[in-house]
């Protein structure tokens, strides 16, 4: 009790110290996008302050007296188009900010222009969202990762069960995402990735080493393939060219050491190493299951001269998920029963070379990613014997890329082309028990080998008032995996977008496209006899979306936006065991796709999103977001169609961030979503001793698939933020609550074994065990305090 008053009153007296009334200066350099040359008598201003410099005949600009916090700049320049720059944080170590402006030849009159903080782009006028550094740093209930703050955007729903971080968006599955880091293609973004999707309880990015993320829910670039659902782009901080500085943070599941600065006069560096204690918060809340986790990320840039810049980057972790047999309880036991131990290390190495040639940008993208996913399970959990095994997996996967693409500027017109090769290898070593109608033993090797193509061409129009947009693009992909997917036309991949400014700051915009994305190496590469690939009859998936949005900006701090859209889904995996679609898999630990595959299913998403955001400058940060929708499939075009396991029907999220006085915040978050069908147990089978031992917990009716539905669920966030700044260090604090309300949702009824079996002296084949039905509720009340320290 008395360490409890003791914590109490450390946390009242850091809240309440004093910190000193700084002020910083901001300094940086504005050049031509084309020539990269120095821009002189460019007006920079701090978005929110009433205070700004002109740039000298270096193009060098430096505004005094700024106070602490989180700013935008905004540069505007007779016969250029003003630039809004990313947010960037001012204290003792304010980076040195470069700005890069395009020549606008409309702007000849001496008009005054302000930037909009909500981007627009002729490629992707509807479904894309940026996300920037005050909003990743302070949204209530993320807890600075990245994934739970793309969760108040329209269209991505929420897990209310299990701490996951899977991304489901618009009705689609979490392996239909991809994830780029600075240009470099990454597999996964969280730690304990499931093998075949994607997800995990917690980030491996870590948020100090990002500047924005553009989030794609649909209209993906040309150049980004290989997704059906979502694109997230992040752009990593540059490291600082004038001081060199350490930044120590200590959060809710990991203590964090990041440090960037210079080497040298042309060199900058960027390093993070983080080491979790997530398996000490778990096992304080009682959880089954104990994670473990390291990860590292760097970025190197050398600027040779204006016109040519390599940047080097990476990004690695190691994870370590135990058991944990100290906690009693039937929830605990039916979780333990059927959960493995997992280890995985996953690194990803990137280079990007970049040449700027006037109108024309030519980049180089050579990247080499590694996953090593192990997962062990024994019967009861009793290592004692080998005849106790279950599951013992051991599998590599590996991929090497090369990207080579031109961009050219021309007035109204830009024009993208490129190509993409790459190597993959997968090797598994597997051994799984699996019940059908008997117990299967699978037992066999995989040294997969694959060889992939891809091109992409995109051309953009801007009329040249702005009022009309329109883009083109196409890309086709292939590989040698079999004969039916070295065709690059049968993946031929058309997109269109279009947008039109109906009245001062109201645009329509649309768009159609056909995407592709590869199944799974684990599909790919299993073999059901030991011998040859299973599926070697797999297509591509594919997905046709369209999507109608509606926007208006009142001003330039506000936007009210709605959109429809529709996804029409081919040549989806289905499980011929299990009868569901492989998408419907993937938000749990472990692995899919390892089981025989065909690609007849089809799918069907569609909805309406609504959207509210209200930007005030050192002020408020609000957003509010409504998708209502559905999400369904069927094994066979003569078929019905039946809910997918992500139709959750609405999500509801209201998210917002208040700055007050002496460098406190305030914020808060109230989510709701729809409850997810489920479907019901299949006792007979279930109850097989056989069966059971197989894989440790029920089985479903997958003949009944989710034709029962769990009831809808609410929780609410707060956060608390205090930031101190003293002239050579900057401290921080924050207290945030998930699920302060302690909501609880009802989960269906758990099957499960007792041991005990109810007809011994039957043949084994038919020896059944007395099963039971236990209650759960998920839904916890989480209260995190961080710390953050930079000198």
């Amino acid at each position: 009790m008395k360490k409890n008053y003791f914590l109490l009153l450390f946390i009242l007296l850091i809240f309440w110290l004093p910190s000193l009334a700084q002020t910083y200066k901001i300094q940086g350099s504005v050049i031509d996008k084309r020539t990269r040359e120095p821009l002189e008598f460019v007006n920079v201003l701090v978005v929110g302050l009433n205070s700004g410099a002109s740039t000298d005949s270096e193009g060098n600009f430096t505004i005094e007296q700024v106070p602490p916090g989180i700013y935008r700049l905004q540069a505007s320049s007779l016969g250029y188009k003003t630039v809004l720059t990313p947010e960037y944080r001012v204290n003792h170590i304010t980076p040195h900010v470069q700005i890069e402006m395009e020549e606008d030849e409309l702007t000849l009159d001496a008009v005054t222009i302000t930037a909009s903080p909500f981007r627009r782009v002729a490629e992707s006028p509807v479904s894309l969202r940026v996300i920037g550094l005050r909003e990743i740093e302070k949204a209530p209930g993320a807890n600075r990762d990245i994934s739970r703050v793309v969760q108040n955007y329209p269209g991505v729903a929420f897990s209310p069960i299990g701490y996951r971080n899977d991304l489901i968006v618009r009705g689609g599955g979490p392996s239909e995402n991809r994830f780029y880091l600075d240009g470099v293609e990454i597999p996964n973004i969280n730690h304990f990735s499931t093998q075949g999707a994607s997800g995990g309880p917690v980030g491996l990015i870590d948020a100090d080493l990002i500047r924005s993320v553009e989030f794609y829910s649909g209209a993906f670039p040309a150049n980004r393939g290989n997704a059906l659902s979502s694109v997230l782009d992040f752009s990593l901080r540059d490291g600082d060219m004038e001081h060199n500085s350490v930044k120590a943070t200590l959060g809710a599941s990991e203590v964090a050491l990041t440090s960037n600065g210079h080497l040298g006069k042309k060199t900058s560096y960027l390093v993070s190493v983080r080491q979790s204690y997530l398996q000490m918060l778990f096992k304080v809340l009682g959880l089954p299951l104990l994670p473990a986790y390291t990860d590292a990320s760097f970025k190197i840039k050398t600027r040779f001269n204006p016109h040519h810049e390599l940047t080097v980057l990476g990004l690695g972790g190691i994870d370590r998920m135990k058991l944990n047999f100290d906690i009693e309880g039937e929830d605990a036991e039916y979780i333990l029963g059927y959960l493995p131990k997992i280890e995985q290390e996953t690194f990803t190495l990137g280079s990007v070379y970049r040449h700027y040639g006037g109108p024309h940008i030519q980049t180089i993208t050579v990247s080499h990613s590694y996953l090593n996913n192990r997962n062990l399970k024994y019967r009861d959990n009793d290592e004692s014997s080998e005849d106790n095994l279950t599951l013992r997996l051991r599998s590599i996967e590996q991929e090497t890329k090369i990207r080579m693409e031109n961009t050219s500027n021309w007035s109204v017109w830009k024009v993208n082309l490129g190509a993409e090769l790459n190597y993959s290898q997968y090797d598994q070593n597997s051994y799984q028990q699996l019940f059908t109608d008997q117990i299967h033993v699978f037992d066999y090797k995989t040294n997969l080998n694959m060889l992939r193509w891809g091109i992409f061409a995109s051309i953009d129009y801007t009329s040249a008032d702005e009022k009309f947009t329109a883009s083109l693009g196409v890309r086709a992909d292939g590989n040698n995996y079999s004969d039916k997917m070295k065709e690059m036309w049968k993946q031929l991949s058309p997109r269109l977008s279009v947008s039109y400014r109906l009245a001062e700051g109201l645009f329509l915009s649309g768009h159609l496209g056909q995407y592709y994305q590869l199944p799974p190496y684990t599909a790919l590469g299993f073999k059901e006899d030991g011998r040859a690939y299973t599926n070697q009859n797999l297509d591509y998936i594919s997905v046709s979306q369209k999507s109608l949005g509606l926007s208006w900006n009142p001003n330039e701090t506000m936007e009210l936006s709605i959109e429809g859209f529709h996804k029409q889904y081919k040549h989806m995996p289905f499980s011929i065991n299990d009868g569901i679609p492989l998408s419907c898999k993937g938000n749990d630990y472990g692995v899919i796709g390892n089981e025989a595959l065909r690609s007849d299913a089809e799918g069907r998403s569609y909805g309406v999103e609504m959207m509210f955001k209200w930007l005030v400058a050192q002020k408020l940060n609000l957003s509010s977001s409504l998708t209502l929708f559905k999400s369904e499939f069927k094994s066979k075009e003569n078929e019905s169609y039946i809910a997918s396991a992500w139709d959750n029907r609405f999500i509801f999220n209201v998210s917002g961030t208040y700055s007050l006085p002496k460098q406190w915040s305030i914020g808060m978050k109230a989510s709701c979503i729809g409850g997810a069908p489920y479907t019901p147990y299949d006792e007979e089978k279930s109850s097989l001793v056989e069966a059971w031992n197989a894989q440790g917990k029920a089985y479903y009716d997958y003949s009944r698939y989710n034709t029962e539905r769990l009831p809808f669920f609410g929780q609410l966030d707060v956060r608390v933020d205090k930031t101190f700044y003293w002239k050579k260090c900057m401290f921080g604090i924050y207290l945030d609550i998930q699920n302060i309300t302690a909501s609880k949702l009802k989960q269906p009824d758990v099957l499960m074994s007792t041991g005990t079996i109810e007809n011994p002296s039957a043949a084994p084949s038919e020896q059944r065990y007395v099963m039971k039905y236990i209650k759960q509720e998920s839904g916890t009340l989480l209260p995190t305090l961080g710390i953050t320290f930079e000198y």
